[in-house]
């Protein structure tokens, strides 16, 4: 079994199941930091697999796509980690 064949029959799978199990824990989070937390690793678990993608399809443009997505993920999570503090501190 070549690299690409396990990645591709194995990996993706795996990655495939976590996504679903990841959306099933945001439709079913009964807080709004446990959708958040959801949210933000959905997007964690798509930049594995938009690398695993490149590294399947040997081609490294989709990594720039990648790093934007992690940067992207993390700048909203700390934004709205602090909207939550905030509006703890109001009430």
């Amino acid at each position: 079994m070549t690299v690409e064949q396990y990645l591709i029959y194995i990996v993706m799978p795996i990655i495939g199941l976590s996504l679903i199990l990841i959306f099933l824990r945001f439709l079913k989070g009964p807080t709004v930091v446990d959708r958040v937390v959801a949210i933000d690793l959905l997007i964690t678990v798509g930049v594995g697999m938009i690398g695993l993608f490149s590294l399947i399809a040997n081609n490294a443009i989709f990594l720039d796509v990648a790093v934007i997505m992690a940067l992207i993920a993390f700048l909203s999570t700390v934004a709205f980690s602090y909207y939550l503090d905030k509006r703890g501190k109001d009430e």
